[in-house]
């Protein structure tokens, strides 16, 4: 649809951005903290871009007040960020770590004191590795209580200051990355204990949110997902037929049991097929149906575009290559066969990363949530990555610029569209530690001088966009 006028962005727009306790805190061993599973995976040589690791990231464990005095001072409204589990709970379980549970008080204090609305992420991938070692983390039920303990002591400790609450951040991305093609912890590539350790993935997120509203919780929670909306490359049924599969298998199967708590039937039919079925017990599809969330937490980067593979066409096992070094044309193409293969799509740019840049693909992301779901959308992350210069002491990075002007424009078409958005988080609020990318890969509004050598000074610098996003904010999206 084109407008003839664009509705306004609502007063209480949450205009924020956002981070993850591993990617920026450091002081991996700090003040009592256990250790999570990514401070062990990063020390297998090959894991991670040049081995670069979080043990001191940009050191926001130290600079966090530096750091929410430049969030004041850009205007912020929220700031999203996650709990380290193994700064409250070292062994996963247990007696409370109070140094670690301070820091997240102190936190939320200041963010307060300084009119940013706190956004708590529980679980941004950092598992306690003492759960991995003694059950198998997320491939046991026993992780379900575990997790609940772990929030319920986050519930009490910020009952009426915290919010917005998001309960798994990308559970499609880690349990993916975990278990099909073991390019994060725990590094396994097994299909049928990868759909067993999604389907504890979605018992443990609706535990907590039963538990949420057992305690009459103050706020909203919702589960934040990681949705690439799927195109077909042209008109051809076939075609159609392949991102419907693509959107089925990739984004339905994971948001229908969030919202209704049930898997979606061309799937489990198709899982079949392979031989996989999931292991759900007597009551787990009441307990799912039971947690509804509050709001869908959506983190948007990139649209994907497929075409028809049949049953001896390309398996990603065969070709698959993520670009992990920002060398541009490096990623393969992927797919299933006798479902879908990923492919170039000519009608979008792409990152040096291979990411496309889609704005449309944003609103297109909304407007299928909207219609499918009809809850309120939360937009946890959305920004750029890219490679960003230091010249004369500033950072000009009008290419980022860009590319969110061009997204907050989709949210608002999409709110004109009559799509309910809560809140739009820039990923992220400073540069920091890119999971499988290192430091080359610089996504915030302020520069850390942070590289592969992990020997900077970590000075922060705003970059232009800083500033830019400094007025969008203060002018509540009208002047982009």
């Amino acid at each position: 649809m084109e407008h003839l006028q664009l509705r306004a962005f609502p007063s209480n727009f949450l205009w924020g951005s956002a981070s993850a306790a591993y990617q920026i805190e450091g002081a991996w061993n700090e003040d009592g903290k256990g250790k999570s599973v990514w401070d062990e995976f990063v020390t297998i040589p090959g894991k991670t871009y040049k081995g670069t690791n979080g043990a001191v990231a940009v050191d926001h464990y130290h600079r966090w007040k530096e750091d929410i005095q430049l969030m004041k001072e850009q205007g912020l409204k929220a700031y999203r960020f996650s709990v380290a589990w193994t700064r409250i709970l070292p062994q996963g379980r247990g007696e409370v770590n109070k140094k670690g549970l301070q820091f997240y008080i102190d936190l939320v204090e200041e963010l307060l004191a300084n009119g940013i609305e706190p956004v708590l992420t529980l679980y941004h991938w950092d598992l306690p590795l003492a759960l991995q070692e003694e059950y198998g983390g997320w491939e046991n039920r026993k992780i379900i209580d575990d997790f609940v303990n772990y929030a319920e002591i986050l519930f009490h400790t910020f009952r009426d200051k915290v919010n917005y609450w998001v309960s798994l951040n990308e559970q499609n991305v880690f349990t993916h990355q975990g278990w099909q093609i073991a390019t994060h912890p725990p590094g396994k590539k097994d299909p049928q204990l990868f759909y067993n350790v999604n389907h504890i993935a979605n018992l443990a997120n609706a535990k907590v949110i039963q538990k949420f509203k057992e305690m009459a919780m103050p706020g909203k929670i919702g589960p934040s997902f990681a949705y690439t909306p799927q195109y077909a490359i042209d008109s051809d049924p076939k075609n159609i037929l392949a991102a419907e599969n693509a959107e089925e298998l990739l984004a339905n199967f994971w948001m229908d049991v969030y919202v209704y708590g049930e898997y979606p039937s061309v799937v489990l039919r198709y899982l079949k097929e392979q031989g996989i079925t999931i292991d759900i017990r007597p009551g787990e599809m009441a307990l799912l149906r039971s947690a509804k969330p509050d709001f869908l937490g959506l983190n948007y980067y990139q649209s994907a575009t497929n075409a028809w593979n049949p049953l001896d066409g390309i398996a990603n096992g065969d070709h698959y290559q993520m670009n992990t070094t920002g060398k541009k044309g490096t990623a393969v193409e992927s797919g299933v066969p006798g479902v879908q293969k990923t492919v170039n799509n000519p009608f979008v740019e792409t990152t040096n990363w291979d990411w496309t840049i889609d704005p449309i693909g944003l609103r297109i992301a909304l407007r299928r949530m909207n219609s499918r779901y009809r809850l309120p959308i939360l937009i946890t992350e959305n920004g750029l990555g890219e490679y960003d210069k230091l010249e004369d002491g500033e950072i000009h990075d009008s290419y980022r610029i860009d590319y969110l002007r061009q997204h907050v424009q989709a949210i608002q078409e999409a709110i004109s569209d009559g799509v309910e958005v809560i809140g739009y988080h820039t990923w992220s609020f400073t540069d920091l530690l890119s999971w499988l990318n290192g430091y080359q890969k610089r996504y915030g509004f302020v520069y850390v001088d942070q590289d592969e050598s992990m020997e900077g000074s970590l000075q922060r610098i705003p970059k232009d966009s800083y500033y830019w996003y400094k007025q969008v904010i203060q002018s509540n999206g009208k002047i982009l």
